[in-house]
């Protein structure tokens, strides 16, 4: 399957953790990753399944990297209905009230374009012991199934 993760990051966690995913899951799929600053919402592939990975930034904004993207994403008013995507976010419940909300942030954004979301978010806190790939791998492995059995 062709894949593209696509991260919003404020620190390199997000990049990070694409880099991992991408290693991963490159050995089965042809995989694609990009800053989300570095991307439109019209180069979005539609023969492609994205991955958005998304981290939150102060007072449970949207990383600097992905703000960009969501304002022409709104402004512009793009038609995702074809889109088929799901979301992994990064964040700190350390911060309860907007714990891991900038990925909310991208997944409404991506909604209201109306794009197709499968699953359920996947979610890391930074304050547990679990490492983001080890929850973000069998997270994307089942969305990566659920996008494949929608092909099929």
């Amino acid at each position: 399957m062709k894949l593209s993760l696509l991260y919003g990051t404020e620190t390199g966690t997000a990049e990070m953790l694409c880099e991992d995913l991408q290693e991963k899951l490159e050995e089965t799929h042809e995989v694609e990753t990009a800053n989300l600053e570095d991307v439109t919402p019209g180069d979005l592939a539609l023969d492609r399944f994205h991955i958005f990975v998304c981290s939150t930034y102060g007072d449970g904004e949207l990383p600097s990297s992905a703000i960009a993207f969501v304002d022409t994403l709104k402004a512009e008013k793009t038609d995702l209905s074809a889109l088929r995507y799901a979301v992994f976010g990064l964040g700190d419940t350390t911060y309860d009230i907007t714990y891991n909300n900038g990925s909310v942030v991208l997944m409404t954004a991506l909604n209201e374009a109306g794009a197709q979301v499968l699953g359920e978010r996947g979610l890391h806190d930074a304050s547990g012991l679990d490492e983001p790939l080890d929850l973000a791998l069998p997270w994307a492995e089942a969305r990566i199934a659920e996008a494949g059995a929608l092909v099929d």
